[in-house]
């Protein structure tokens, strides 16, 4: 078994004992591709949150939140083009009797070739070791060059058939690469054909009087629908945005690799409203921003990559995502789109209303462009939880399970530690927390040895510990412990709040 996949077991597993995630309903034996965050988990959720909004909303004069329904009028879905074109290939393996999505199994044979690229590349990085160029290399070796040539190929035919609706030809690909079901081991396939992936539901006392509605697909459309009301009612100027933070529903057939790709998630988006003919100006702004956003957390430069769209969506000029390297692969984490006025223009046609916006700098009126950020919140903890695991080998030849989470994102802050259970320490710890809990997340425990109680607050991936012994009592000083480094220091208890405070402040990380 590939390492990356034993790495993600781990994560995997690891996330459950620590209280980080949750099958649903597992007293039931689960139902597939739906969890729930425990209390670590909840908390990270939380503070990634917290993160984006603070950056996308707190810091830009021009841009507002909103929160809307999830049930929205049908016609919504109609204008958006959800009801006819928001379909995933499917292809069924005719032995195993399992359904697929036809681009998955293709960007899966994909990422083997990429994997086979990355071996290529450790095995010349030890060859050469401080003389390896990486460019050189990718750009002169004639297998990685015939690999790279390769997935071109591939992916632009993938591509031109899924675009162009043409699904014998995805099918031929399918057979012509020599895809095999991965149950089964056979190329046994049945034709592909087109799946809607919205869930469906009624609204109504009674089923003769029940309306079909949707459970919403994605966040977006619910913010196009109140482009005016919010314009008007906060008297915003193009260029100005709206961000919303909100579940979404997609019944996804191939729905896997843990909270990945899951049937309810949650998107963190906002939608930038521009004048018409400034859309590439402020798409390329933008894919700036997310990026810098990203990387601030450091968890790698080298774990970012942009995949700019060669096919683009019925409603875009130009679309790119960030991809993160998962411990599956690189995969999108973060799209920005071009919408142009698709969205907004189809919206006034199917309700009849007007939705334009008066420019009194030229004296005109029009239906602005829209530039999209959209980041899958479930993704994103995804890639600080995978990202963070890490298994140490101590010089003392112990080992550690730590989750190096970036201090901002840490679901608790601090743990507050007493020595034992006697001599006051207890009361002390609770004193210390008191004067800590209002402005940082603390845990307190005291049961097992110190030891065993800083390795339980690593691997949840608490920053600091703050020890309270006889010393305490004695002179008002309290042990630090690093997280990272693991290197203790005596501090007072006054200054506590002052230290963890600079060390986990969001300054660290937008400015």
């Amino acid at each position: 078994m590939a390492n990356y996949e034993e790495v993600f077991k781990k994560v995997v597993s690891h996330s459950k004992e620590y209280g980080f995630i949750f099958q649903s309903s597992e007293i039931y034996d689960g139902l597939a591709a739906a969890y729930d965050y425990g209390p670590n988990g909840v908390e990270l959720k939380n503070n990634i949150k917290e993160y984006w909004w603070k950056s996308m909303v707190n810091m830009h004069e021009n841009i507002v939140g909103l929160d809307t329904s999830i049930f929205m009028h049908p016609k919504t879905w109609k204008a958006s083009g959800h009801i006819d074109a928001f379909n995933d290939p499917l292809i069924d393996n005719k032995d195993s009797k399992k359904r697929y999505r036809a681009d998955v199994l293709i960007e899966d044979y994909i990422s083997k070739i990429e994997s086979k690229i990355e071996k290529d590349l450790q095995k010349a990085h030890k060859r050469f070791g401080d003389q390896f160029n990486k460019d050189e290399f990718l750009s002169t070796n004639e297998r990685v060059l015939e690999r790279t040539k390769k997935i071109k190929e591939i992916s632009s035919k993938m591509n031109q058939y899924l675009v162009g609706q043409e699904l014998d030809k995805v099918k031929e690909l399918i057979e012509e690469l020599d895809i095999k079901c991965p149950v089964s081991g056979t190329c046994n396939w049945t034709d592909v054909r087109q799946f809607n992936l919205m869930f469906k539901t009624q609204m109504g006392a009674t089923a003769d009087s029940a309306t079909d509605l949707y459970l919403r697909p994605e966040t977006a459309q619910g913010i196009f629908v109140n482009f005016l009301n919010v314009q008007k009612t906060c008297r915003m100027k193009i260029p100005f945005g709206i961000a919303q933070i909100g579940k979404a529903f997609r019944n996804e057939i191939v729905a896997r690799q843990f909270i990945f790709r899951m049937r309810e998630f949650e998107q963190m988006e906002m939608q930038f409203f521009i004048k018409p003919g400034e859309e590439i100006k402020w798409y390329n702004y933008w894919k700036d921003q997310r990026i810098k956003w990203h990387k601030a957390l450091n968890m790698g430069e080298e774990n970012y990559r942009f995949h700019d769209h060669e096919n683009l969506a019925h409603y875009a000029n130009a679309a790119s995502d960030i991809e993160f390297k998962f411990p599956f692969g690189f995969k999108e984490l973060e799209g920005i789109h071009s919408r142009t006025d698709f969205d907004l223009n189809a919206h006034q046609e199917y309700s009849g209303k007007k939705i334009k916006y008066f420019d009194p700098e030229i004296n005109e009126s029009y239906v602005p462009y829209v530039v999209e950020t959209s980041i899958g919140l479930d993704r994103m903890f995804l890639t600080v939880l995978s990202n963070s695991y890490k298994e140490e080998t101590l010089e003392n030849g112990e080992s550690r399970i730590v989750l190096k989470i970036p201090h901002v994102l840490a679901p608790h802050k601090v743990a507050v530690l007493p020595l034992t259970k006697k001599d006051g320490m207890p009361e002390k710890a609770r004193e210390i927390i008191q004067s800590l809990q209002l402005d940082f997340k603390c845990l307190y425990e005291e049961k097992d040895s110190i030891g065993k109680r800083y390795r339980r607050q690593d691997a949840v991936g608490t920053p600091f510990c703050v020890t309270v012994d006889h010393q305490t009592l004695e002179d008002g000083t309290v042990t630090l412990r690093n997280r990272d480094s693991m290197k203790q220091k005596r501090v007072l208890q006054l200054e506590l709040h002052a230290i963890i405070a600079k060390e986990v402040s969001l300054k660290n990380y937008l400015n």
